[in-house]
């Protein structure tokens, strides 16, 4: 082979030659947020003092009030683990709650289920969070509140969307009222044995709608939310009427 024979066919080779591809990376899991104290800190430092963080529980469920929580965290005194309340499981939150309620400045407000049928439950929601704002027992002068609307509270409101995930004044808020929320679900599971509210805190959950079928409403349920109403339309049509609540106590399994 000559050489200009040898160059063709080292020019051939090189063309079939494929270069090796670098390989795949996998895509980078999302950063776990938790929240912290950055705000309340920015605060201090200028000067604002005490820092509130408010949320509230309790917005979905067909039956229940909602509960809204404020609370002022001790900087020197914040109790370790504090996270979203969501990501968190029941005895975490009960733990928590304790060495919350022992540390800070707490109180809690309820929106009733009246409150909550007249007014609707983003309404009830928000007056809830300001009525928890202003029974601290010490006057805030800035407020975080979780989600994208100020509430009417006395004083500076500052709204986080995610507030519970990032703030930690109001994931200590969020841990208070799911406590107590799960704690009053659980009283009222005693008064109305069959519905499961212990287990499903009164969500929609399959349970809960075949008991609501079953059994009918209590007292306690939203009449406002679709479920409810359906099951309120359907007695109506039955009876004539639509039940008041002695006569639900009347029927209703004790």
């Amino acid at each position: 082979m000559t050489a200009v024979d040898f160059a063709g066919v080292a020019g051939d080779c090189s063309t079939m030659v494929r270069k090796p591809q670098a390989a795949k990376r996998l895509p980078l899991k999302e950063p776990v947020l938790r929240p912290t104290f950055r705000r309340e800190r920015r605060a201090l430092n200028a000067g604002i003092f005490p820092v509130a963080g408010c949320d509230e529980a309790g917005r979905g469920p067909l039956a229940g009030p909602v509960v809204a929580a404020a609370v002022i965290l001790d900087p020197s005194r914040i109790p370790r683990g504090l996270n979203d309340s969501k990501k968190l499981d029941a005895a975490a939150r009960e733990a928590l709650y304790e060495k919350i309620c022992a540390t800070a400045q707490v109180s809690v407000a309820f929106g009733a289920v009246e409150r909550i049928d007249r007014d609707n439950i983003l309404r009830a929601s928000l007056w809830a969070l300001a009525r928890a704002v202003k029974a601290l027992s010490v006057r805030p002068k800035l407020v975080f509140v979780d989600g994208n609307m100020k509430i009417d509270c006395g004083c500076d409101c500052e709204a986080v969307v995610s507030g519970d995930a990032l703030v930690l004044s109001v994931a200590a808020a969020s841990i208070v009222a799911k406590v107590t929320r799960d704690r009053l679900m659980a009283r009222i599971a005693l008064a109305h044995p069959g519905y499961g509210f212990e287990r499903h805190m009164g969500y929609g959950v399959p349970e809960h709608c075949a008991a609501l079928e079953r059994l009918g409403p209590t007292p306690h349920h939203r009449k406002s939310f679709a479920p409810v109403a359906a099951k309120y339309a359907a007695m109506q049509a039955e009876m004539g009427t639509i039940p008041d609540d002695e006569t639900l106590a009347a029927v209703l399994p004790l």
